[in-house]
């Protein structure tokens, strides 16, 4: 049985959503520079949040190789724009991995498409740092990983607390990088040299 409380949003387009968001919020939403403004968020929309329409197989696991090599390889400092579910608004930064190859190596690029594939998507930090780690984990199958994200986040620059000049950091070890102090200290100081 239909739930009579709530409106049947089947047949409501999401530019429909758009122009009912702006009517409660603008006084006058007819005027010029918001008339195509509903469409405008639905693309914008869409491509903040393409990642859920990214396969993480399709960007990983073609760009694996065989290779000799069992010391770190460190991407770092690679840009990730994000939404925090709790509030659609951006969180950004940088993200910083690591990973102690096992006789395989991905290819470096495919590290910094990973981070998009769960950056554009409703987010929070610490599940976004999490996602990353286990991904390269499942994919490379390496000795370990490490993943250190920094970012801003504008839910705590423009509202709320209006802290302009805080930063988050979260991590995520696994493997040798959690289990051995002198490769996960080796990996942060690394990452902290400019």
């Amino acid at each position: 049985m239909p739930d009579k409380t709530q409106p049947d949003l089947s047949t409501v387009t999401t530019q429909q959503i758009y122009a009912e968001l702006l009517r409660r919020y603008d006084e006058d939403p007819t005027r010029d520079g918001l008339l195509r403004t509903p469409e405008r968020m639905e693309k914008a929309m869409a491509f903040l949040t393409r990642g859920y329409k990214m396969d993480v197989n399709e960007v990983l696991h073609q760009a694996l190789f065989d290779v000799d090599y069992d010391e770190m390889v460190i991407v770092k400092d690679i840009e990730f724009f994000s939404m925090c579910e709790h509030h659609l608004l951006p969180f950004f930064g940088k993200a910083h991995i690591a990973y102690l190859p096992s006789g395989k190596v991905v290819g470096l690029s495919k590290l910094a498409r990973l981070v998009d594939v769960f950056a554009r998507r409703l987010q929070v930090q610490e599940r976004l740092t999490h996602q990353i780690a286990d991904a390269v984990q499942e994919a490379v199958k390496p000795q370990g990983v490490a993943v250190v994200l920094e970012a801003q986040h504008l839910c705590m620059m423009m509202r709320g607390v209006e802290k302009q000049h805080s930063a988050t950091v979260t991590s995520s070890m696994l493997g040798v990088f959690k289990d051995q102090a002198q490769t996960r200290n080796e990996f942060l100081s690394l990452i902290r040299h400019r």
